[in-house]
């Protein structure tokens, strides 16, 4: 299939040669900011951090024209993705080897996972409505709490500066847009952006599915989303507010034609009051509520879930390198099924967690240390206490390397607590514990030049009471399970004035101790590298690499290994406008994420970006 192949690269690179000589704006630089919030719940850089973090960037975003946030996540060391068919599809989202739902997930500091399945719908997230993304791996549940066993995932939304007009198109009837005016003062400011996404799609499945689930119609996804922010700022004080919500219906093989499709609805507001108390002291408070609701009339059934939290946050800066760090959260959940199939019955809960947590952070010349401890009170399963402890040591200008430990839990979500099953198949269990872990990881990150940073990372985890519907002849929910996931993560960036190339490596074994088999759907190996090229002052070209290894899927089936090769180009041709252009799965290679579901063939996007500069 290479003669396919080669047309199309040739009209990626002839494009981004066409446009160089313009008169126009230099194109946005794809180095990720310095700034991160999310591992301590205050501001830090990156490089000063002691946790494992890394910055997807609008920048990066808009250079690489990729449909969903799935084609980004892929490109990063230690995460994994599966999804069962097309666009709008499940998906699930693996950080250093861990369940999806042990991923804490974060709209704008608001938790936004299901208080049923406890994971959150990737699939519905819009990425043109994504302003930056923050991964941090490792535990994190003493700043947290509960979920954030592998790690932390958070999504900040779109800040629009002025008008913003976006629309692209592609294979498989894909079409997709937005439109939004944003406007900032001294005093404050806002945005709103409306956006929407339409694709045919693709069969889901393939005669491996079994012959109940697979036809061979195509699966469509349609999606409409809405994000809003602002902010006021008075005194020494800052009043801000955002709001996402995203709705939509997509279609899944159902044995008849055109009978599967669900509707979802994720939905995050959140308000927050954030400033100086004194010179030596900053507060931020934050109120935030989320819905999701799927409703799948084939099955007869629906849930909804619904989030409502509230935090203090505050930075005490105690002196020069030392930070007191202290807050408190509340989060309420309500969960409820409706079944109407008559083969289980219908059930409505909810819960509450408590929790205070203290930080400490101290910074020297070459010594850096953070310590954090933290007490979770939930109604459902009881207290919880986690912990964690990092040091840094800077060799010197050039080399720092570190080590940690830290503990976390998972409490039962309402699905594994009081879910009827299936006919009384798979029901849940009142009396299940939290899953508890910890992990212990040692760090290096080696800058050999102004233009070379090597981070390598080595890790091990424990997880003990994993939950599993296992228990007795009807599968009901019990704590049975540990699991072992030990691993290692490269990451090199290099870059000159043209060229750059960002790779990583993944090495893992995440594995069930108890039945001694490989957790499912992770592989041992993965490699990505993103090789760029600018063209010019306005001009740049891409090509990115991802290989994974063999994975282990249901009922014992091993999914082959894969590699993939995908085209990027990108140009501003004004400076007003921009142009980008995508070629996913170059060589058409087949490969499953899971077995029995199908994924995209060789499929070609255009966006095209109008914002006025200015």
């Amino acid at each position: 299939m290479s003669h396919k192949f080669f047309p199309s690269f040739c009209m990626f690179i002839g494009c981004a040669w066409w446009v160089s000589p313009c008169p126009a704006q230099s194109l946005p630089a794809t180095r990720q900011p310095t700034i991160e919030i999310t591992a301590s719940r205050i501001a830090d850089t990156v490089d000063s951090s002691l946790a494992d973090v890394s910055v997807i960037t609008r920048a990066q975003i808009d250079a690489s024209a990729a449909p969903d946030l799935i084609a980004l996540l892929r490109l990063q060391a230690g995460v994994d993705v599966s999804r069962s068919g097309g666009a709008g599809t499940q998906t699930a989202v693996f950080l250093r080897g861990t369940n999806p739902n042990q991923v804490l997930v974060l709209i704008d500091g608001v938790r936004v996972a299901s208080s049923n399945t406890g994971a959150f719908a990737f699939e519905n997230l819009p990425l043109d409505a994504v302003q930056r993304v923050e991964i941090v791996r490792g535990p994190r549940a003493s700043y947290w709490g509960s979920d954030a066993i592998g790690g932390v995932i958070q999504i900040f939304t779109r800040r629009l500066v002025g008008a913003h007009i976006s629309a692209s198109y592609g294979s498989y009837r894909s079409a997709d847009g937005s439109v939004g005016y944003g406007g900032q003062s001294a005093t404050g400011g806002f945005s709103l952006m409306l956006g929407a996404r339409h694709v045919g799609g693709f069969s889901t499945s393939n005669p491996a599915a079994g012959e109940y689930i697979y036809n061979p119609d195509d699966n469509g996804f349609q999606n409409h989303n809405i994000v809003a922010n602002g902010d006021y700022k008075f005194d020494s004080q800052t009043l801000s507010a955002t709001a996402f919500r995203s709705s939509g219906t997509v279609s899944f093989d159902n044995g008849d034609p055109g009978v599967g499709f669900s509707r979802t609805l994720d939905q995050a507001i959140g308000t927050s009051l954030q400033g100086p108390i004194r010179a030596n002291w900053q507060q931020r408070i934050s109120l935030g509520t989320s819905r999701e609701n799927l409703d799948t009339p084939a099955f007869s059934s629906a849930y909804t879930s619904t989030r409502e939290q509230a935090s203090w946050t505050n930075d005490f800066n105690v002196s020069a390198g030392q930070h007191w760090i202290a807050g408190i959260d509340y989060i309420h959940e309500r969960g409820a099924s409706i079944d109407n199939s008559g083969f289980g019955a219908p059930y409505a809960q909810s819960r509450n967690d408590s929790g205070v947590f203290t930080g400490w952070n101290m910074r020297g010349a070459a010594l850096q240390g953070e310590f954090s401890a933290r007490y979770d009170n939930n109604s459902a399963f009881g207290g919880a206490i986690s912990g964690s402890a990092a040091v840094g040591w800077k060799a010197d200008d050039d080399l720092r390397v570190t080590a940690s430990y830290g503990t976390a839990f998972r409490a039962p979500n309402l699905n594994e607590l009081y879910s009827p099953g299936y006919a009384g198949f798979y029901a849940g269990n009142p009396d299940l514990d939290a899953e508890h872990s910890r992990s212990a990881a040692v760090g290096m990150v080696w800058n050999s030049s102004a233009n070379h940073e090597l981070d390598l990372h080595a890790f091990s985890t424990r997880i003990r009471d994993l939950i599993d519907f296992s228990g007795g002849s009807r599968f009901q929910a019990i704590n049975v399970e540990h699991a072992a996931i030990d691993g290692a993560e490269l990451t090199d960036a290099w870059n000159n004035a043209v060229w750059s190339i960002d790779s990583t490596a993944t090495i893992q074994n995440p594995r069930n101790l108890g039945t001694n088999t490989q957790l499912l759907r992770r592989p041992r190996q993965k490699f990505s590298s993103l090789l760029q090229r600018t063209v010019g002052n306005h001009g740049r070209i891409g090509l990115e690499f991802v290989a994974s290894g063999k994975r282990m899927d249901v009922a014992d089936y091993t999914l082959p290994g894969y590699a993939l090769f995908n085209l990027r180009a990108s140009f501003v041709p004004h400076p007003d406008w921009s142009v980008t252009l995508r070629l996913e799965n170059a060589f058409n290679r087949n490969y499953e994420l899971v077995h029995g579901y199908n994924t995209p063939g060789r499929s070609g996007y255009i966006q095209v970006r109008w914002q006025p500069a200015g």
